[in-house]
């Protein structure tokens, strides 16, 4: 059996606690089994409004955080990046990464623009007013919310679940990667996908 399609079976939904500068796991594993997840949607990028729809025929590889993010972030799209960099170049043209940000407030276009720029060409920043993320997070299960942090020049921290979805060429969600999964697994889920599986 592939050995991927582990991810299939379970959710496993991490947090970034920001506040203490550390990763903390919830106890909580959702099974996929049966769940309606994934779908598309709209939201809004510095090129104007963005849908999900608009990446049929490409894998899309979906990740919920913000940029102000100190270490969970930065560690998921460092393991996408390796992932994308041992892409062919035939196999790169049909990827395509998005980040969504859950903290709009900070996070304007240019923010993410210079944010997933500095990560690979193929990851493109979007987000949306309250509402719309919100309605988009939910659709993929993903729990995000604010913590103050007293003292700090940010003002608060956005705890958000950790994980990477694998959306199939025509728009289906196919794998769920927890944090920190390696990414020699994210390469061969990218490329059994691209291979018609």
């Amino acid at each position: 059996m592939f050995r991927i399609t582990l991810f299939i079976i379970t959710l496993l939904i991490t947090f970034s606690s920001t506040a203490s500068d550390e990763v903390s796991q919830q106890d909580e594993i959702l099974d996929l089994n049966g769940a309606e997840l994934g779908g598309d949607f709209t939201l809004h990028s510095s090129q104007g409004e963005f849908s999900l729809e608009q990446l049929r025929g490409k894998v899309v590889l979906l990740y919920f955080g913000y940029t102000k993010c100190p270490d969970v972030c930065p560690t998921s799209l460092a393991f996408l990046t390796q992932a994308l960099n041992e892409l062919s170049d035939d196999e790169l043209k049909a990827v395509q990464g998005v980040f969504i940000s859950v903290d709009p407030k900070r996070d304007n276009f240019q923010v993410l623009d210079d944010y997933v720029s500095y990560f690979h060409p193929n990851l493109m920043g979007v987000t949306g007013n309250d509402i719309e993320i919100a309605k988009v997070a939910k659709l993929y299960g993903a729990q995000y919310y604010e913590v103050a942090l007293e003292g700090s020049a940010f003002g608060y921290a956005v705890n958000h679940s950790a994980v990477t979805y694998l959306i199939t060429p025509e728009g289906e969600l196919r794998f769920v990667f927890p944090h920190q999964t390696p990414s020699s697994v994210i390469l061969e889920a990218i490329q059994y996908v691209l291979a018609g599986n």
